[in-house]
């Protein structure tokens, strides 16, 4: 059964109050038209299935060129050759296949291009049988592109990224109603803090990765955004930078008293993880690794993985240890692993 929920838009902005809606009562914040992205929409309707989506992925793509095996380090004016190369598919293309190859309802709301690598993603998207139903076309050049140098155990990158509007994440959470957002790396401002106000009324929970952002705790409106945040998953970089700390286990300690679930990516050194003030360590998988590009991001399907499952946090950290060092045995995200792959790598995650 398909309900209809009639959401009364002003000039720019999501707000008012649903009309014919006939599911629980929602009380959406009013979004100024500068936060959600200067939309012009007077009504909207937003259809909606009795139970809504199971995973939400917000985020842009990115084509990543990968140079692998370099022989020697790369330093300003002077030349290395790479011994691999890999064109693939990155950005939050990996976090909505990998979720798609585990068997999960997908959908990823992003932007395409009519560049070559918007088509180059778009394609591979296609291929992995990606829901399209997030996804806007542009007319234009949308190029979202990252060169990774890919080193034994860990990668540098460069990137370079288009400007584009983006969606209001209010307004695809109301569409969509997934069980679970995620988002791949720390956003922060008060269009974020109202798109997250909306997911806790309608009861999703919600996964955000860090990555290479800027901002630190002190940082407008961060702390307010991690406050609504269900689980933060950086890496030890990330988590160090952020909390202006010197070790994992301060970082955990700051982090904690944000967020209900804090899980810090810590490489060839596992994971750790608190919840509820409790501490879980993992160690990582032994494994010879090719490419660790695009692994952070698989480490992050497999917990979302389990967590929808309704595995405990120790279970939910032994699947993204699982997924996480499968994505490194090949180039970018490409070796993430299905289900029946998932089982054959959490044989191999060490006991605790």
């Amino acid at each position: 059964m398909v309900m209809q929920q009639r959401i009364t838009v002003q000039e720019g902005c999501y707000g008012e109050r649903r009309l014919d809606h006939q599911g629980p009562e929602l009380d959406v914040p009013r979004i100024d038209e500068n936060l959600c992205g200067g939309c012009k929409l007077r009504c909207a309707i937003v259809n909606m299935s009795s139970q809504g989506r199971e995973v939400l992925v917000v985020g842009a793509y990115f084509a990543d060129l990968i140079f692998r095996d370099l022989s020697r380090p790369v330093v300003a004016g002077a030349e290395v050759f790479a011994g691999g190369f890999s064109l693939l598919p990155g950005g939050a293309f990996t976090l909505a296949m990998a979720m798609r190859r585990l068997g999960h309802d997908v959908v990823w709301a992003t932007d395409f291009g009519n560049d070559a690598f918007s088509q180059q993603v778009l394609s591979g998207a296609r291929a992995e049988g990606l829901d399209e139903t997030g996804f806007r076309h542009h007319p234009i050049p949308l190029r979202s592109v990252t060169v990774a140098l890919s080193f034994p155990g860990d990668r540098a990158m460069v990137s370079y990224q288009d400007p584009i509007t983006p969606q209001s994440l209010a307004a695809l959470l109301l569409e969509h109603r997934p069980r679970v957002l995620i988002l791949p790396k720390l956003q922060y401002g008060a269009a974020v803090q109202a798109g997250l106000a909306v997911a806790h009324q309608l009861g999703t929970r919600v996964f955000m990765d860090c990555q290479d952002v800027p901002a630190t705790l002190d940082t407008l409106t961060v702390r307010e955004v991690l406050a609504q945040v269900d689980i933060f998953a950086p890496n030890t970089d990330e988590a160090l930078r952020l909390t202006g700390t010197s070790t994992v286990d301060d970082a955990l300690e700051v982090l904690a008293g944000l967020v209900d679930t804090v899980v810090v990516k810590r490489g060839s050194a596992g994971a750790a993880a608190v919840q509820g003030g409790k501490r879980f360590d993992i160690a990582a998988v032994a494994v010879e690794v090719l490419d660790t590009t695009g692994a952070g991001d698989c480490f992050n399907a497999g917990f979302v993985h389990a967590h929808l499952t309704g595995q405990q946090l120790p279970h939910c950290l032994n699947a993204a240890v699982a997924c996480g060092a499968a994505a490194t045995t090949g180039p970018g995200s490409s070796a993430a692993p299905d289900l029946a792959g998932l089982a054959h790598w959490l044989s191999r995650v060490p006991a605790p």
